[in-house]
C-alpha cells in the first residue's frame, strides 16, 4: 500500500507539471505544433536519464522514493521518458533485436490502437 502511495503522490505532481509545462509552451510557442508535448517528452526523458545514473551509480535511494520520482513523477509527466530508458537499457545490454521491436511495436501499435479507438468510438456513437 506504501508503493501505491508514492506513486499517487509521484503522479499528481508529475501531472501538474506536465500541465503547467503545457501552458507555459504553449503560451510562448502557440499551438500548431504539440510543442508541449514534445517539451515534457525531451525534458521528461533527460531528467530520467541523469536520476537514473546518479541513482545507480553514486546516490542509494530506497525502493519507495525511486518509485515515486520514477513511476510517479515522471511516468505521469510524461510516459516517454519510461519508454526511452526501456529502449536504452535494452541497447546497453546488446539486444538490439529486442529494442527494434520494442520501439517499432510501441510506436505502431499505440498509434495504431489509438486510430483503432476512434474508430471503434466513432461507431458506437454514429
Amino acid at each position: 500500500m506504501k508503493i501505491l502511495l508514492m506513486v499517487a503522490i509521484g503522479g499528481a505532481i508529475g501531472s501538474v507539471a506536465r500541465q503547467l509545462s503545457n501552458q507555459l509552451i504553449l503560451r510562448h510557442f502557440g499551438g500548431e505544433l504539440p510543442f508541449g508535448t514534445i517539451f515534457v517528452n525531451i525534458l521528461g526523458s533527460f531528467v530520467m536519464g541523469l536520476l537514473f545514473e546518479l541513482f545507480t551509480s553514486k546516490i542509494t535511494i530506497s525502493y519507495e522514493w525511486r518509485t515515486l520520482i520514477f513511476a510517479g513523477v515522471l511516468a505521469s509527466f510524461t510516459t516517454f521518458s519510461s519508454f526511452a530508458l526501456d529502449v536504452a537499457l535494452l541497447t546497453e545490454r546488446n539486444e538490439y533485436f529486442y529494442a527494434a521491436i520494442y520501439i517499432g511495436g510501441s510506436v505502431i501499435l499505440s498509434i495504431g490502437f489509438l486510430f483503432l479507438g476512434l474508430w471503434a468510438m466513432r461507431g458506437l456513437l454514429s
